[in-house]
């Protein structure tokens, strides 16, 4: 087995160490085998050669900051470590945005990926809108806007010969965020983890596998 498919290997079995976790309510568990996950993808991209070329440099900045980001989001009802977490993701999509624009985009690809995802952007701000407290309202939007424009850059990014798991990945992270939210603002419910994280990590590990 090669050295990428024994980390994708550690960082599955680490996830659903963590689901399990999650259901049971093993606090310590999650704060243990969270941030071991999370390293999963980090290490993929180290493994792969990230720090050799400016796009991997920058891939392996916006997995950081996720990874920063993940152990933020660990304590429940702490609004501070919520936003801080949710200021380390938005950071990283950024630094995904300059990823992908540094490996070059197709235009049209470009113009397609934003009219798409900004269809889809509109009516889950108008979802989430009367569950998210004012305080957070404009963190959340500008949250929204940047993901989608990560979503926008990789497919300009696979327009120009990016492959399919760059695509996939940003695409996954969009979706697997939507749990996160409606964990957060809109219904508490494991069954948000149960789809959202195994998501989350699997289009890490796709991005990660790009550099």
């Amino acid at each position: 087995m090669s050295l990428d498919a024994w980390i994708a290997a550690a960082t599955a079995a680490l996830v659903a160490v963590l689901l399990v976790a999650e259901r049971r309510g093993l606090r310590p568990a999650v704060w243990v085998a969270k941030p071991l996950a999370s390293t999963g993808f980090v290490a993929l991209a180290l493994a792969r050669g990230a720090t050799g070329t400016p796009y991997g440099r920058w891939v392996l900045a916006a997995l950081l900051l996720g990874w920063l980001g993940d152990v933020l989001l660990i304590p429940k009802g702490a609004r501070r470590s919520f936003a801080a977490g949710l200021a380390s993701f938005l950071l990283g999509h950024l630094a995904f945005v300059v990823a992908f624009w540094v490996r070059g985009a197709s235009g049209p690809w470009l113009a397609g990926g934003a009219l798409a995802v900004g269809a889809l952007a509109l009516p889950v701000l108008r979802w989430l809108a009367p569950h998210v407290p004012a305080s957070l309202r404009g963190a959340v939007y500008a949250y929204v806007a940047v993901i989608s424009a990560m979503v926008a850059t990789a497919a300009g990014a696979f327009g120009a010969g990016g492959g399919a798991r760059l695509l996939a990945g940003a695409i996954g992270f969009f979706a697997s965020d939507l749990a996160v939210a409606r964990e957060r603002f809109v219904v508490k419910s494991f069954a948000n983890k149960l789809w959202g994280l195994p998501l989350y990590y699997a289009s890490q590990l796709l991005l990660a596998g790009t550099v």
